[in-house]
């Protein structure tokens, strides 16, 4: 008999299946990764100018309903609101570019303010509009004012928020809600308004199950588009995109960025003697030992075929050696004849002069690797143009490249 977990992962959460880790990703945002932060960034953004904008134009409409129902002090006030609501909404509506350091944590400030607007405007002209409403048609503008952070709360349904999130989110749309009564002149009775607050939370319920679905749909979708389903290195896109904003954060913090481009040995061979099966087994292979040598901040990028690119963020040119003695120590992994596998490899760092684009430090150390294929393979070639032969049954030797 399938648990309930599962029954949920299949029907509801599909198209994949739900693991521990995925649960508890939903659940707080403390483990995603910095690739699906910033994708979630990127979408909380877009959704927030989206209705800003639409709310920047219709907010001033709606003060026709003011003029119309309230005398005209009392609606000077709320056009005035409006008025306020309006500009914030329109500065939040407006094209900016994403922080480099801390998207995500943008991406939730905005999304902040964007909700904090209708609650304030209902917090504050609560009082008034007590005072104000004396027909039947100002006190049905009144309590439709009064659902404001209701709505508030229900919105959140769209935005990819944890369940811990969207609760921090509503907690102070809730308390405004709640202020709103007291200052509107009624004291919170239960009896009256339990069932508003009932309804505030079953929205809030609603918007922690959307959001935490959108949260592993996304994570889902992120995975798979970012990351070679072979070998599990990123793709060349997603890694294209990733050494670009590591190359642009290096260089703002005047820190290096190291790249070492790598080639696996006589790979067609592999597949010409043994099969692509054969050639696939030991690409994963490759890719495992590489990626067991590098640092949890490096990046693993399959670049093409057999070749694959590291990325090492905040790494001067004398650590390299270090990256490749716990390779050589621990091995890419066997042919499937027994022999090791070997690779060759080129350096660039973005110390090095005439480096001022990515592109250019991919290049160099792309030449660099065929340069150490043609010197014999198993070998790296460094900046300086010296070729070191990676054998461990070699001296350390260097020539000139």
């Amino acid at each position: 008999m399938k648990s309930l977990r599962a029954r949920i992962s299949e029907n509801i959460l599909a198209p994949s299946q739900l693991s521990s880790k995925q649960l508890l990703d939903m659940l707080t945002p403390a483990g995603r990764s910095s690739e699906l932060r910033r994708h979630a960034a990127s979408v909380i953004v877009a959704r927030v100018q989206l209705i800003a904008g639409l709310f920047a134009i219709l907010v001033p409409f709606f003060a026709i309903i003011d003029l119309v129902v309230f005398d005209l002090a009392t609606a000077g006030k709320l056009i005035g609101l409006r008025l306020a609501s309006t500009a914030i909404f329109a500065a939040l509506a407006w094209p900016r570019e994403a922080s480099l350091t801390r998207p995500y944590a943008q991406a939730l400030a905005a999304l902040l303010v964007l909700l904090l607007v209708p609650s304030l405007f209902h917090l504050l002209s609560a009082d008034m509009l007590a005072q104000a409403s004396q027909t039947s048609a100002q006190k049905l503008v009144a309590q439709l004012y009064a659902y404001l952070p209701t709505i508030v709360l229900g919105g959140l349904a769209i935005f990819p928020l944890t369940a811990l999130e969207a609760l921090l989110f509503a907690l102070p749309v809730i308390g405004m809600g709640l202020a709103g009564l007291i200052l509107g002149g009624t004291a919170p009775d239960l009896a009256q308004y339990g069932g508003t607050l009932w309804f505030m939370l079953m929205m809030l319920g609603v918007a922690m199950f959307s959001g935490m679905s959108q949260c592993h749909y996304m994570a889902t979708l992120v995975v798979r588009a970012m990351h070679d389903p072979l070998t599990g290195a990123y793709t060349r896109r997603s890694g294209e995109d990733a050494l670009k904003l590591l190359f642009r954060l290096n260089h703002m913090a005047g820190k290096p960025l190291t790249l070492a481009f790598v080639d696996l040995d006589r790979f067609k061979e592999i597949n010409d003697l043994f099969g692509h099966e054969a050639g696939d087994q030991c690409l994963c292979l490759f890719a495992d030992n590489l990626r067991a040598g590098l640092r949890r901040s490096d990046l693993l990028i399959r670049w093409g075929g057999e070749e694959f690119v590291a990325v090492l963020p905040d790494t001067p040119l004398d650590k390299v050696p270090l990256l490749l003695l716990r390779l050589r120590q621990q091995g890419l992994g066997q042919r499937p004849d027994g022999r090791q596998m070997t690779a060759s490899f080129g350096i660039a760092c973005s110390d090095e002069n005439g480096i001022a684009a990515c592109e250019t430090l991919v290049w160099r150390a792309d030449r660099r690797m065929y340069e150490a294929k043609r010197q014999g393979r198993d070998a790296v070639v460094w900046p300086d143009g010296s070729c070191q032969s990676l054998k461990p049954t070699d001296a350390t030797t260097s020539t000139a490249g």
